[in-house]
Order: structure tokens, then C-alpha cells, then sequence
């Protein structure tokens, strides 16, 4: 990932509210199309000029061809504030996260995410590497926020169950490892629209935890169709279950593991 600075300078008089709504506005617009990654992006004010910092995938994320119709909506409404549209310039790579997926395109992909990664949930299958969202078309609605907010909604359920010290620990595991909850299925159908813009089989990651033993991990099948899935091999040592008729991968139970 690379990290780019964004630099807004002043063409008049403005105010922090008018500059605060424009900034912000065009970064949840980039964020949303998969050219940001992360949440919180702080203003910092100069001589004149306006700095955000925010991490990307490539260092070609913020080029105008992967602009949505949005984020050029969002640049255009800049004058309201006074503000030119962002230079932009490139510090350099972040150490602390994952190269990007290379251009070509996968044979298989995997909608797959935890708590810890702010990369785009959508994955090689072939490497693991994360794929940015904007070199695909629009997933609904002219960009990839459904993508999105279905990712914080399962890293916040991976992160309760995780910390594992409350009630809501219980729901929030059912969201990540049931095929009935309302995560999976929501998810579930934007694999088949990503598979279907993209026509490469995307999958979906069904975190596995708990189970009463090794032995009966290995004998499970899979839970929509309730047909063998058991690998021969794990691949990048996560997927030890695929389902090619349900699009599904899953673990073996982390606890059987240890």
C-alpha cells in the first residue's frame, strides 16, 4: 500500500465548517470506490492550504480513470468551499500493510476480511493479495460501498467475538459462521454481483470456530449444500473447505488447530 498526501489549496475566502464538509465529503467518496482504505482521515491546516493523509492501494489509486461518478461530483462541489481541486503526492510505501494484487486477473477470487486489515476485502485466490475495489465495475449504485460497509459490518462481529467479553459476542459470531444470518446472505449475493461484473468465481470466506474435535472438522460438509469440500491441501493455510457449486470457503476450526 502506498501512502499519498492530498493537498487542497484556497482560491478565496473560506471557513473551517465549508472546507471540513468538502474534504470530507470527497474522501468518503474515495472510500467508498476503493481508491482510500481506512476510516479516519485528519485535516491538518496550513498557509492557505489544506493536508490530508490516506493510505492506497496502488500508487496509481488516486488517477482520474478510477474516479467514480461520485468522486467527480464530489471534486466539482470543491469551489463551494473555495478550494482548488487536490494536488496529490505520493510519500512513499507503507510497511505495515499488503501489496496490492497484480494486474492480471485471477482465476478465483475471494470476498475475505478480519478485524485487523483495512486492505480491499476482495482477494486473489491465487496469492491472497488484496484486489482494489475500482479496478472492477461498479458493484451497485456506481461504486463499492455496499462492499464496504458489508466489510466494517464483519470486522465489527469479528472483532466482539474476538474480545469475547460480552453477550453480544454470541450474535456476532452467528453473523460470521452461519449461512442463515443476515451478514452471510447480504454478502453472499455480493459475491455473485462481483462474479457476475467480473465473470471470474468468487467466493465467500465462512469463519469457522469451536466444533468438538479435529476428527469431525475433517467430516464436515458443506452447509448449503450438504456436499463433500474437504481440500486435500489447504490453500495459504486458511481454506481448508471449498465448495465450487456454493462458492464457499471455510476453515477448520481455529481451536481444533492449536
Amino acid at each position: 500500500m502506498i501512502v499519498a498526501e492530498l493537498q487542497f489549496e484556497c482560491f478565496d475566502n473560506t471557513t473551517v465548517s465549508a472546507v471540513d464538509k468538502g474534504v470530507n465529503g470527497l474522501m468518503e467518496a474515495l472510500r467508498y470506490n476503493g481508491q482510500i482504505l481506512g476510516r479516519e482521515f485528519p485535516i491538518v491546516m496550513g498557509d492557505g492550504v489544506f493536508y490530508v493523509r490516506a493510505v492506497c492501494p496502488e500508487e496509481e489509486s488516486l488517477h482520474p480513470d478510477n474516479h467514480s461518478d461520485y468522486v467527480n461530483v464530489c471534486i466539482k462541489a470543491l469551489s463551494e468551499a473555495s478550494l482548488l481541486s487536490p494536488k496529490i503526492r505520493l510519500v512513499g510505501r507503507d510497511l505495515n500493510s499488503e501489496e496490492a494484487a497484480e494486474q492480471e486477473a485471477p482465476n478465483w477470487q475471494v470476498l475475505y476480511t478480519t478485524y485487523v486489515h483495512t486492505c480491499s476485502p476482495l482477494r486473489s485466490g491465487e496469492t491472497l493479495l488484496p484486489i482494489p475495489l475500482y479496478r472492477n465495475p461498479a458493484t451497485l449504485n456506481g461504486d463499492h460501498k455496499a462492499v464496504i460497509k458489508w466489510q466494517t459490518e464483519w470486522q465489527a462481529c469479528d472483532e466482539l467475538q474476538m474480545a469475547g467479553g460480552c453477550k453480544a459476542e454470541h450474535a456476532a459470531l452467528a453473523e460470521i459462521t452461519q449461512i442463515d444470518s443476515d451478514l452471510f446472505r447480504r454478502g453472499w449475493d455480493i459475491r455473485g454481483r462481483i462474479e457476475y461484473l467480473t465473470q471470474i468465481p468468487t467466493y465467500y470466506y465462512l469463519y469457522r470456530v469451536g466444533g468438538k474435535g479435529l476428527k469431525e472438522e475433517r467430516e464436515r460438509r458443506c452447509p448449503k449444500c450438504d456436499g463433500e469440500w474437504l481440500l486435500d491441501n489447504p490453500l495459504h493455510d486458511v481454506f481448508y473447505f471449498k465448495c465450487d457449486k456454493c462458492r464457499i470457503v471455510s476453515n477448520i476450526s481455529w481451536d481444533q488447530l492449536k
